[in-house]
């Protein structure tokens, strides 16, 4: 009798370490997962700034392209010629806030 509950016993504690097993390499396999989209997603830079220039620069940035497109209209009385260049400036502009102002982060 008490080898039949030694032998029954046995059998669960093999049973019951197998689940300890897979849990524990569910486990790791989570945890690794899990820093493996941690090192792979871009942390968020949470400096508490709203805007990352300040209220004279936005303006700049709006308004000379708009003075040069009203110049532009103005200026050149042929209207293809006119389109062309206020593209250009439309293209440009964010490139040369870049290279002007720098990239702020």
């Amino acid at each position: 009798m008490s080898k039949e509950r030694a032998r029954r016993r046995a059998e669960r504690l093999a049973v019951l370490e197998k689940e300890k097993a897979a849990r524990a390499r569910k486990v790791a396999r989570r945890s690794t997962r899990r820093r493996l989209v941690r090192r792979l997603t871009p942390r968020k830079r949470s400096s508490g700034v709203l805007y990352r220039r300040s209220r004279s620069q936005r303006a700049g940035i709006a308004l000379i392209p708009l003075i040069a497109i009203v110049a532009i209209w103005i200026l050149i009385p042929d209207l293809a010629l006119r389109l062309v260049l206020i593209a250009m400036i439309v293209l440009a502009v964010p490139a040369l806030v870049v290279v002007v102002l720098g990239r702020r982060s």
